[in-house]
């Protein structure tokens, strides 16, 4: 019993402190611009509970932590997100790269902060033998789920943080185009992420190009946060 109390907290909590900071970093890069928006909806905080989103807070992250405990007895994969922070673009003086900073300081901040996890994984020598095991799990994970995180919102889709980058980067005429597909936004999102792979599923060719995309890049991107951090390629 335990043992599962404690495999639920080291899977569940990476994942609200990854999208907690991650929300965060929007509105104190928004503020840092001149926006407040945020900051008057409470939003400006590390506060976890101002953040949470019944679906991608609460009911996905439950859902595969039920459903992997019943399957496999153990969290191999958490996935969910925090509700937007708001962001008045009007109030930057250059509203376009204004929202691709703002949009850009979500990823930083996973990559920063598993960068700060391979850091603190140099402490790990002066743990108690019974808590290094436990630790490195925390750690680990904290890593990989920040990457995911940054790696996924990084995708260029508008809503997506990476959509909003590209807004930014592009002239403006293509801007504007570009952002056009915010409106469909999520429903690419789920075409890519679940209608493609389920229509594809049991084919010759099945597609999956989200999950494609991060088994390809999140092995280099830990590798780099880990040399980046003094450990080679592992913890």
């Amino acid at each position: 019993m335990i043992d599962t109390i404690l495999s639920i907290v080291l899977a569940v909590l990476p994942v609200i402190l990854a999208i907690t900071l991650h929300e965060a970093a929007h509105g104190y890069a928004a503020w840092a611009l001149g926006d407040d928006t945020a900051k008057k909806a409470g939003r400006l905080s590390l506060n976890p509970l101002v953040h949470i989103d019944r679906v991608g807070t609460i009911l996905l992250p439950g859902f595969l932590l039920i459903s992997q405990l019943l399957t496999i007895g153990r969290v191999a994969f958490m996935f969910g997100w925090a509700k937007p922070v708001p962001v008045g673009a009007w109030r930057f003086s250059n509203p376009r790269r204004g929202m691709m900073i703002v949009a850009a300081a979500g990823p930083a901040a996973n990559f920063l902060l598993a960068w700060l996890a391979g850091l603190a994984a140099w402490g790990l020598d002066w743990l108690p033998d019974a808590a290094v095991d436990p630790a490195v799990e925390f750690l680990d994970d904290f890593i990989l789920f920040n990457l995911v995180l940054a790696l996924f919102n990084l995708l260029p889709i508008p809503p997506l943080d990476g959509g909003r980058i590209v807004v930014g980067l592009l002239p403006e005429a293509l801007a504007l185009k570009w952002a056009k597909l915010e409106r469909y936004g999520i429903l690419i999102v789920m075409l890519v992420m679940f209608i493609i792979p389920e229509m594809t599923r049991g084919t010759a060719h099945p597609i999956h190009p989200v999950q494609d995309w991060l088994d390809f890049v999140l092995p280099h991107a830990r590798n780099l946060v880990l040399r980046l951090a003094g450990h080679g390629s592992g913890v």
